[in-house]
């Protein structure tokens, strides 16, 4: 895990005990850098190559792929983990709250 990725986790770890969080879990084709199952709530952690052009349209396809499948995205930069954790945990916290996304009938997830 990168430090961003380390500060993150031990940031879910703390404070959604109640969530079990896994990270760098396969689902469909993709790792997701964290993932809580019950919540179908996925967390990734985009360092500075996830700027470029390329990587955002390989981003998009993925958030995409993984909505389809019944998983809500969301993202973070480095620099939102490390500067404005709080706002973090309140968006997480949101997502957590809100009503989780059904299972697509057929649709496994690894690991």
């Amino acid at each position: 895990m990168t430090l961003c990725e380390r500060l993150l986790w031990d940031t879910l770890r703390k404070e959604f005990r109640e969530a079990r969080f896994r990270r760098q879990h396969a689902i469909g084709d993709y790792i997701a850098d964290f993932v809580c199952l019950p919540k179908r709530l996925v967390i990734e952690v985009d360092g500075g190559y996830h700027s470029t052009p390329q990587q955002q349209q390989d981003d998009a396809v993925r958030t995409i792929d993984l909505d389809r499948m019944g998983f809500r995205v969301i993202r973070f930069s480095n620099e939102e983990i490390i500067n404005d954790t709080n706002n973090v945990i309140q968006t997480i916290k949101q997502k957590m709250a809100s009503p989780t996304p059904p299972l697509l009938k057929g649709e496994g997830v690894g690991g």
